[in-house]
């Protein structure tokens, strides 16, 4: 199996517990996550729409609701994929690892997840060590 998903959403999987913008994107993301937890699938990462956004009701022309939004995602993305290694990975296994060793207490998400509306519902954020 392949994906190709958006430095922020490698946090966001890990903390998705079922909400989202509307019955589809929640579907989508539902099985995008599963097929994430499978070891041996392929991940390509990236700074644009991905796997996920495609049933997104905001994205509108290859882009999230305005020329502001979309920036900020995209400075999310990229300060993610900033932190890991220049390099294809070869497994789920081996990427979700090395973001669990990388992003691993409230300050290492520090500029990305603030201010996400999904904070008070991602696992992944409510289980950070406070340092």
């Amino acid at each position: 199996m392949k994906l190709i998903l958006r430095g922020h959403h490698l946090l966001c999987l890990q903390g998705f517990q079922g909400y989202g913008y509307d019955s589809d994107f929640v579907k989508n993301m539902t099985e995008v996550n599963e097929i994430r937890k499978i070891e041996t699938t392929e991940i390509t990462v990236c700074d644009s729409p991905d796997d996920i956004c495609k049933a997104c009701p905001n994205l509108k022309n290859n882009m999230c609701q305005s020329n502001d939004e979309n920036d900020n995602i995209v400075k999310m993305d990229r300060k993610v994929l900033e932190r890991l290694p220049k390099k294809e990975f070869e497994t789920s296994k081996e990427l979700f690892d090395l973001l669990n060793a990388t992003f691993h207490s409230k300050s290492s998400v520090k500029g990305i997840c603030d201010g996400c509306k999904w904070t008070e519902e991602c696992l992944f954020v409510q289980n950070l060590e406070n340092r």
